[in-house]
């Protein structure tokens, strides 16, 4: 029903989709004062993603979704920001968000942050703010680290808490299996139990120059994720669902983010079927996607 109601005021809604991200690599640098810790990543959007529906109402921000596991009150980022842009430019109206919820949470897929980026972009455009990209990552920023990616939604290297970003452009291609197992991964819990002294780190620029030489081998053989080992006591299924990918026939895994979601790479499009078939029978969420590619936009 509401699928219907939204699709009969075509001509008043903004329709967006929020691009989710996979880690190629991920590297915890260090912990920094503040008690946040330096990253340094390879992140890279996904055609994987949520439908978000926002019109403009009188006053107020108002959130629906699919999703009974969503808050939709402050504690949710879309609120969140758009509460910011009402508020820092004066805007003289509300909205009204409705939200159609494909990306598991405590997924490591940026779901959260790639919501808040949408909105903030649909919100730019509904209200003429023309604020840049540059300007949106900014506002994103004050309320999720992850939010600035999602606003250029461009393969990169990440750094700092997830504010600098380092574009790359080639257009590296293969087929990308996700599959979450049931339980998630609080990110608080997977870097409070991080052994910096123990920890692999993965060469962040190793794989940043086989992308760019699209040396496919090269990044299969970057593959790596400082959070995996902590993130594996919390959620053992992960480990099962990487191995069992290899055996599978797939290239490359890894655990995307702080989990739990679990990536495999392969350049045989048998394989992703036959991973798809067989990890459906295992989990809820499987699902087939690529990395995506577009061109840079100028604003």
């Amino acid at each position: 029903m509401l699928q219907e109601k939204y699709t009969q005021r075509e001509d008043e809604l903004n329709e967006s989709k929020s691009l989710c991200k996979v880690n190629l690599a991920l590297d915890v640098v260090r912990k920094r004062a503040d008690g946040y810790h330096d990253l340094e990543m390879v992140m890279a959007p996904i055609t994987l993603h949520d439908l978000i529906y926002i019109h403009r109402i009188d006053q107020g921000i108002e959130i629906t979704s699919n999703s009974y596991r969503m808050p939709t009150d402050e504690k949710n980022i879309m609120y969140q920001v758009a509460q910011i842009l009402i508020e820092r430019y004066h805007i003289n109206a509300g909205v009204k968000i409705h939200i159609y919820k494909h990306i598991p949470t405590q997924a490591g897929l940026a779901g959260g942050s790639a919501d808040g980026a949408a909105v903030l972009r649909a919100m730019n455009q509904m209200f003429g703010l023309n604020l840049s990209l540059e300007t949106l990552a900014e506002i994103g920023k004050e309320v999720g680290a992850d939010i600035p990616f999602c606003i250029y939604e461009q393969m990169a290297v990440v750094r700092g808490i997830g504010e600098k970003l380092e574009f790359i452009d080639n257009e590296f291609r293969c087929h990308v299996l996700i599959v979450k197992p049931k339980k998630g991964v609080p990110t608080k819990k997977s870097f409070g139990m991080l052994d910096l002294a123990h920890a692999i780190h993965p060469d962040i620029m190793k794989m940043k120059q086989s992308i760019e030489d699209n040396d496919y081998q090269g990044v299969v053989d970057s593959l790596g994720n400082t959070l995996e080992a902590p993130s594996l006591e919390i959620v053992p299924e992960i480990a099962q669902i990487k191995k069992e990918m290899i055996e599978l026939g797939f290239d490359g895994t890894l655990m995307s983010g702080s989990g739990s979601s679990v990536f495999g790479l392969t350049m045989n499009s048998d394989i992703l079927e036959k991973g798809y078939e067989f990890f459906q029978n295992k989990y809820n969420f499987v699902r087939k996607t690529e990395l995506l590619h577009k061109e840079k936009e100028k604003y």
